[in-house]
């Protein structure tokens, strides 16, 4: 039996999320990656709370009519890093939600370790 591409996308979204965990010392960077945006997250998974976030929804990124590209993915990579280093985040793990680490994934990520954040 062939899975769809969800199917494939769940499976690999629960293996990651068996290995990855997120702690107060080093909170879970989650990306959630839809056809027209992308949001970002930094997650205490022990507390079950959220520390940051940064997504394309937000007003200032709104503005410029940037939401399904990479470019978009850039400026929230920049953004969450950001927010996690005013908040004396340096050290994060990266979950890239069961999407493949490539193109808006990949230049989330990439932007968010040059702002600052190490994974």
């Amino acid at each position: 039996m062939k899975l769809t591409r969800k199917q494939s996308t769940r499976r690999r979204h629960a293996r990651i999320r068996r290995r990855v965990q997120g702690t107060a010392e080093r909170p879970r960077l989650a990306v959630f990656r839809s056809n027209n945006h992308i949001y970002a997250q930094v997650i205490d998974d022990s507390k079950h709370h959220t520390l940051a976030s940064a997504s394309t929804l937000e007003a200032d990124l709104r503005g410029e009519q940037l939401s399904g590209n990479r470019e978009a993915s850039v400026k929230v990579g920049q953004a969450i890093a950001e927010r996690s280093i005013a908040q004396g985040i340096q050290q994060v793990v990266f979950d890239r939600g069961g999407k493949l680490y490539h193109g808006r994934v990949a230049a989330l990520a990439e932007a968010a370790r040059e702002a600052g954040l190490n994974f």
